[in-house]
């Protein structure tokens, strides 16, 4: 004969309610961890993307201008803020007019034949806070960002 189970017991064993909460609570912190990891890539691409289109845009501008350096700052004023005078707001917060490298090589002959725009020393500033979290200082997000363009002079030969 089968022993029967008491009826407190077999209510608790056929009972599921509350299984859901203790599944969110399994899956939810993991869910959470790849949306902040999804958006905080999403704000790098954004800001890499952006720097790249304006080093871009600076570079094509030095590619058409005199080669003995004036047009320089205007070239990083143009990476900057938009604009070659340097006025209204910057493209990024935290970017200056220093975070622009401009290098023209070769730069022993008359005219350079090729002239490169890098971005340098722009940290990508993470929403997430990691090192505050884990209490460790070398748990930070914050990254560079260094996208650099090259691009040929138009006129890359000695006047004589």
């Amino acid at each position: 004969m089968r022993r029967q189970l008491p009826k407190k017991i077999c209510f608790l064993k056929r009972n599921e309610a509350g299984v859901q909460l203790v599944e969110l609570a399994i899956v939810l912190p993991v869910l959470l961890m790849l949306f902040g990891a999804a958006a905080e890539f999403g704000r790098y691409f954004y800001e890499y993307t952006t720097l790249a289109k304006a080093s871009r845009t600076a570079v094509r501008y030095l590619a058409t201008a005199a080669t003995d350096g004036t047009a320089d700052l205007a070239a990083k004023n143009l990476v900057v803020y938009g604009n070659v005078a340097g006025t209204g707001n910057r493209i990024l917060s935290g970017l200056e007019v220093s975070n622009v490298k401009i290098t023209r090589t070769p730069a022993n002959t008359c005219v350079p034949t090729t002239v490169t725009v890098e971005i340098i020393n722009f940290p990508h500033s993470s929403i997430l806070k990691l090192d505050k979290l884990t209490k460790k200082s070398s748990a930070s997000l914050n990254i560079n960002v260094k996208p650099s363009v090259t691009m040929r002079y138009l006129m890359s030969q000695c006047l004589v």
